[in-house]
């Protein structure tokens, strides 16, 4: 059996500094990583997982809860949980899945909770191990999340500048931070610009916001942006456009959220997250919590980017001339 001291022989380290990669690889460096886990790799040597918990009083498992209806987003958990399950397995913890907020959860290290609503925050007080949520919260919790507010100024003001002239917002129906913060986004904008705003909410499902829109398409005229919430609803805007013979591209424009799958099925012009780098965030945090490291970025937002596809026009001068003087 190949032991401690023959990876250290290989790498030509001490066995403490192949102990310290194996178990605080963010002690070391880059370098001495990759000398380490080569030599890892060539001579097959697998760590005692078990050994190493019973030794450090830890159970080297990580509980991810998911709270959110899976049929509603299964395409931009399953990049969360890549980008989680990916760093987690190197720093060799175990994840476990669960989709409700048990009270007695369990032996595990830590949380990972994504999906909380307002209701759920009275139980996290059950919760006596280090947490960090998904999802940026009113309760003071640490948390990881996108710049949901910044996301829809960035929608928005990229509607102007393709020249639309009149921008509807179709949001989620649940007043939680996120929804409130991009609604927030677009409203601010609209502000700035001197434009009256339109809002509609539906359930995050592209079928029920397809039905809200057929109910009303005949009052809007041409050169009309839906900025939505979320792809789903996108999807759902955009289908029930096209269906009432609506030039979705031109006339009409459609701008999502999210930019996990849906986007590319619908062609959508969508705010695209960092989802992948948002899951590893996730382990970064928590296991510095878990390990007692001092830090005080323990609540992280990222910034998401423009990907623009054909359910909107390209931008023209309009913007420039018509709203750029006002905003500023």
């Amino acid at each position: 059996m190949v032991t401690l001291a023959d990876v250290a022989k290989e790498a030509h380290v001490s066995k403490m500094t192949v102990s310290r990669v194996i178990n605080h690889p963010e002690k070391v460096t880059k370098e001495l990583q990759k000398m380490v886990f080569e030599a890892m790799a060539k001579l097959d040597y697998q760590p005692n997982l078990a050994a190493r918990a019973l030794a450090s009083h830890k159970t080297r498992i990580i509980k991810l809860f998911i709270l959110e209806e899976m049929t509603v987003v299964e395409p931009y958990y399953m990049t969360l949980l890549v980008g989680i399950s990916k760093q987690l397995e190197k720093h060799g913890y175990t994840l476990q899945v669960t989709p409700k907020l048990e009270l007695n959860p369990g032996l595990c290290d830590g949380y990972i909770i994504t999906g909380l609503r307002e209701l759920d925050y009275s139980k996290l007080a059950a919760f006596h191990k280090p947490l960090i949520l998904f999802g940026d919260n009113r309760h003071g919790y640490d948390f990881v999340d996108n710049d949901n507010y910044e996301g829809l100024r960035l929608a928005t003001h990229y509607a102007l500048k393709c020249g639309y002239e009149h921008l509807v917002y179709v949001g989620t129906d649940i007043e939680e931070p996120f929804e409130l913060k991009r609604r927030q986004g677009y409203l601010d904008v609209l502000a700035e610009s001197r434009l009256q705003s339109e809002l509609y909410f539906c359930a995050n499902h592209s079928h029920i916001a397809a039905n809200l829109i057929k109910s009303k398409v005949a009052q809007w005229q041409a050169n009309t942006c839906f900025i939505c919430a979320s792809d789903r609803i996108a999807l759902g805007v955009s289908r029930a456009l096209k269906a009432s013979g609506k030039a979705v591209g031109e006339d009409f424009g459609v701008i999502g959220h999210d930019g996990v799958f849906l986007d590319q099925v619908g062609d959508l012009t969508t705010i695209k997250q960092p989802i992948l780098e948002m899951g590893q965030a996730l382990v970064e945090i928590l296991l510095a919590k878990i390990n007692g490291q001092d830090s005080s970025n323990y609540q992280r937002i990222y910034k998401s980017k423009l990907v623009v596809r054909t359910s909107t026009r390209k931008e023209t001068d309009a913007y420039a001339t018509n709203y750029l003087s006002d905003i500023s």
